[in-house]
C-alpha cells in the first residue's frame, strides 16, 4: 500500500500530467482558454480574482522553498528551524487566508449568477471541488498542525519523499508515519495534478508572465477617434439621406439623351 500511494500515483499523475497537455495541445487549441465570464459579472471578479491568484503565487512559493530546498541550506544561511516555523507559518496563514477569501468570492460569483451558472461544465466543478479540498487541507496543515497543534517537521519527511519522487528515487517509508494531514493533502494534490491537463488551467502556461498585469478582456472601439485638425462632417438624418439615395437611383435609371 505505501508503495501504490507514494510511489505509484506520483508517477501516474505525473505521466498523465505531461501526455494530457501534449494531447490537448494538439487537438483542442481553440480550447486552450479561461473561457473568462467578465462580460457576465465583473464586481466580484474583480476582487475574488487578484485576491485568489496572488494568494496562489504566495502558495507555490512557500511550497517551492519548503518542499525543493532542503533543511541543510537553510540552517547553513543561518535560518534556525524556529525563526523558519514563524516564516512559514506567518506567510503561509497570510497566503492561505488569501486563497480561502478570493476562492469564495469566486465560488459565490459562478454558482449565485445564473448567467454565469450556466456557462460551468461539469469538469470545472469537479475541478472546483478538488482544488478546495487541496486548500483547505492545506490550511489544516499549516493554522491546525502547524499554528495551533505545535507544529510538525515536514522538511524531514514529506519534502525528501517529494524530492525523491522528482529525482526517480522516491522513498515512500519516509511517509508511512506522516500525519493524516499531510499525507491527504498530497494524495489530494497528485489528483489536482492529474486533472490540470482537461480544465481551463492550462491557461497557465500560455503567458505566465503577461498574464500578472494584461486586462481580462481586450476591447476595441467600433469607430476610430478623428484625427488632429480634421473637419468633422455630421451624419445628415435618415429621412435625407434616403431621399438622396432615391434621387441618385433615379437618375442613374434615366435614358440618355
Amino acid at each position: 500500500m505505501s508503495v501504490a500511494l507514494w510511489v505509484v500515483v506520483p508517477y501516474i499523475a505525473l505521466t498523465i500530467f505531461v501526455v494530457g497537455h501534449v494531447w490537448r495541445w494538439r487537438t483542442d487549441q481553440f480550447g486552450w482558454t479561461t473561457r473568462t465570464t467578465q462580460l457576465l459579472e465583473s464586481r466580484l471578479l474583480r476582487l475574488g480574482s487578484p485576491l485568489f491568484h496572488l494568494g496562489v503565487f504566495a502558495a507555490i512559493g512557500g511550497h517551492v522553498l519548503g518542499l525543493l530546498v532542503p533543511k541543510s541550506w537553510t540552517e547553513a544561511l543561518g535560518v534556525s528551524e524556529h525563526l523558519y516555523h514563524l516564516v512559514s507559518v506567518g506567510a503561509g496563514t497570510v497566503a492561505g487566508v488569501m486563497v480561502v477569501a478570493g476562492l469564495a468570492l469566486l465560488l459565490a460569483r459562478r454558482f449565485t449568477n445564473p448567467r454565469v451558472r450556466r456557462t460551468t461544465t461539469r469538469m470545472d466543478k469537479a475541478l472546483f471541488a478538488v482544488m478546495a479540498l487541496v486548500i483547505l487541507l492545506g490550511m489544516g496543515e499549516t493554522v491546525g498542525r502547524n499554528l495551533l497543534g505545535g507544529g510538525y517537521d515536514y522538511r524531514a519527511t514529506v519534502a525528501v519523499w517529494f524530492r525523491g519522487v522528482l529525482t526517480f528515487q522516491p522513498d515512500p517509508g519516509t511517509m508511512v508515519n506522516v500525519p493524516l494531514v499531510y499525507q491527504l493533502h498530497a494524495l489530494s494534490a497528485w489528483v489536482f495534478v492529474a486533472m490540470w491537463p482537461f480544465t481551463r488551467l492550462v491557461h497557465v502556461w500560455s503567458a505566465p508572465i503577461a498574464y500578472l498585469w494584461r486586462p481580462y478582456v481586450v476591447y476595441r472601439r467600433r469607430t476610430t477617434r478623428p484625427r488632429a485638425g480634421a473637419r468633422h462632417v455630421a451624419p445628415a438624418p435618415l429621412g435625407r439621406a434616403a431621399e438622396d439615395t432615391g434621387q441618385a437611383v433615379t437618375q442613374a435609371h434615366q435614358p440618355t439623351p
